[in-house]
């Protein structure tokens, strides 16, 4: 099981990795230790874990803020020094809450609340009612885009659609004959009223179209990267993060 601890005082996470290191109710075969926000962020962008312990406040900001960059369905177990973000932290997929300084029976307990949640919870409805509530009527769905080139207005066809990709503030989308135009709204919201049959979201920059993808190149079980046709301009590796490729795989298969 991996582990990864979002932790800025060293002290704080040497106690820890040591209390893991010795502990026997969970099996542990590798702890990352993530010293920072930017640090956390650009882990999870490719990389996974089976527990997350996470202080609230970091050197560079609030660990919370993590979750407004990457999507992260990893439990987490919170270690912080100040209670007052208890009712915050709970919206998360949160295990417990440790209050700093804990002891070595908080965190066996906080290790044994998991096991039991993790071993009672049957994910599998919730994803074919998120998938049935994802599969909506296609009459619902948009088929057309209205982008601006120059002072006049074009619409762009579902099917000329190669791929929507998230740069910086804005959202682009990219057609199938190389043009490339601002598109005003979110990768968020966009993702909702695209045909699930056509478009996936890949991982949190990119929706692409089945038909753009060229090549799928597996450089392990956990990294999947896709060509694209045409080519991104920028973000030229495009890679299908952790948590959706068995899902992307089946889209691309069905």
């Amino acid at each position: 099981m991996r582990i990864a601890i979002i932790e800025d005082e060293l002290l704080a996470v040497n106690y820890l990795k040591n209390l893991l290191d010795n502990q026997n109710i969970i099996p542990v075969t590798e702890i990352v230790i993530l010293r920072s926000k930017k640090q956390a962020i650009e882990f999870f962008e490719n990389n996974a874990a089976d527990l997350i312990f996470m202080d609230i406040h970091l050197g560079d900001g609030m660990s919370l803020e993590i979750f407004e960059h990457v999507e992260l369905f990893t439990p987490v177990i919170f270690i912080t020094a100040f209670d007052e973000y208890a009712m915050r932290v709970f919206k998360h997929f949160t295990i417990d809450y440790l209050l700093k300084p804990f002891e070595e029976t908080d965190l066996h307990k906080a290790l044994q609340k998991f096991i039991s949640i993790r071993n009672n919870f049957d994910p599998e409805p919730v994803l074919k009612s998120m998938s049935t509530l994802h599969q909506a009527n296609d009459q619902e769905m948009m088929k057309r885009f209205m982008v601006r080139e120059g002072n006049k207005l074009k619409s762009i066809d579902e099917h000329n659609t190669a791929y929507f990709f998230a740069s910086g503030k804005y959202l682009f989308l990219a057609t199938k004959d190389h043009q490339t135009y601002i598109y005003d709204d979110t990768i968020k919201d966009i993702i909702q009223k695209l045909n699930p049959q056509i478009f996936f979201k890949i991982n949190r920059k990119f929706i692409v179209n089945k038909e753009s993808v060229t090549e799928i190149i597996k450089h392990s079980s956990q990294k999947v990267e896709l060509k694209l046709s045409p080519e991104p301009e920028v973000n030229a590796e495009v890679f299908i993060s952790k948590i959706q490729i068995s899902e992307c795989l089946s889209w691309l298969n069905s």
